[in-house]
């Protein structure tokens, strides 16, 4: 039939010689060109992004081995749609060269291409969503960041979802669609932050000296964990039950949780040993008249003692 392509087999070594000249070599040259293009790829830009990455690491102070990572899943994620896209573009290439018409499959692929991207929008956005937060380095595996309602360390991170481990052991997958906002805890450096409580009747300017000295005292037995020695920012609070101070100081990624629980466990150790009161609720119970029937009628009785006192006592 006429425009019409039909593949026949090739039945005698002559007509397979044939065949070989005119579609076997074009089918070698495409498989070499699509392997070319991935081993271009690995050598040429992965290389070229993995510099990138460590040039924008030594600008930012960022670790190395943090940033690495990153590059490692971009390039990973890149890769694999690469391979997705040569493998659709070389069957297609072949099966030109075996003689069967493909501009009806490729119509057909795109017919299902627009109905599967009607359904799987919101994977669309996952991965869209994913690809910036990987180039932007807005975190990576073994951050602490909070993202889509939950918080926990990133044990893995590619262009669909993230997944998060809390400190009850929960593990957590978060679609990157649902990604509005990423607050990560661990990048570069972090922050000691804690609010002190002293009750009403102490000194807020000796309080303030005695924390003080606390902190310089943490800050130089753990000199390698701090960037910037804590110190009382401020009073931060006149709340109910005392007054809170705002202590503040920059730490290494990873050590501010702790060394926060060390602080607070030096200056309630401090403010025993100086008679310093950690403020706690007090309650004033009031005790009124008591009642009971007297002949046609309640008649007061007289007012109730005080805890401890007799009407003797009174008198």
């Amino acid at each position: 039939m006429t425009g019409e392509h039909i593949f026949l087999i090739p039945e005698t070594w002559g007509e397979w010689r044939n065949w070989l000249v005119d579609h076997g070599v074009a089918i070698l040259v495409i498989i070499a060109s699509l392997l070319l293009v991935r081993y271009l790829f690995h050598r040429v830009f992965a290389t070229l992004l993995h510099r990138a990455a460590s040039t924008a690491a030594r600008s930012r102070a960022e670790d190395p081995e943090v940033v690495k990572r990153r590059a490692d899943t971009l390039v990973s994620t890149l890769d694999w749609a690469l391979a997705f896209f040569l493998i659709f573009i070389g069957s297609a290439l072949v099966l030109d060269q075996l003689g069967i018409q493909v501009s009806a499959l490729i119509a057909g692929v795109g017919v299902v291409g627009i109905a599967v991207g009607l359904g799987a929008q919101t994977l669309i956005k996952d991965v869209i969503n994913g690809i910036f937060i990987l180039t932007e380095g807005q975190y990576a595996v073994g951050d602490v960041v909070s993202v889509g309602g939950v918080s926990g360390q990133v044990i893995d991170i590619n262009p669909r979802r993230t997944v998060l481990r809390d400190l009850d052991g929960h593990v957590h997958t978060v679609p990157n669609s649902a990604i509005t906002v990423a607050t990560n805890m661990t990048q570069v450096f972090s922050r000691i932050n804690v609010n002190i409580a002293v009750a009403y009747e102490e000194d807020v300017d000796r309080v303030i000296d005695v924390v003080n000295d606390v902190c310089t005292e943490l800050a130089t037995d753990r000199a390698s964990d701090f960037i910037e020695a804590p110190k009382v920012l401020r009073v931060d609070l006149l709340g109910e039950n005392g007054v809170e101070l705002k202590v503040v100081g920059d730490v290494k990624a990873f050590t501010q949780w702790e060394l926060a629980g060390e602080l607070r466990r030096r200056i309630k150790k401090r403010f025993d040993q100086e008679g310093i009161e950690i403020p706690y609720p007090h309650r004033t119970f009031v005790q009124g008249k008591t009642y009971s029937p007297r002949g046609d009628g309640n008649q007061p009785e007289e007012p109730a003692s005080p805890v401890g006192e007799t009407p003797a006592d009174q008198s």
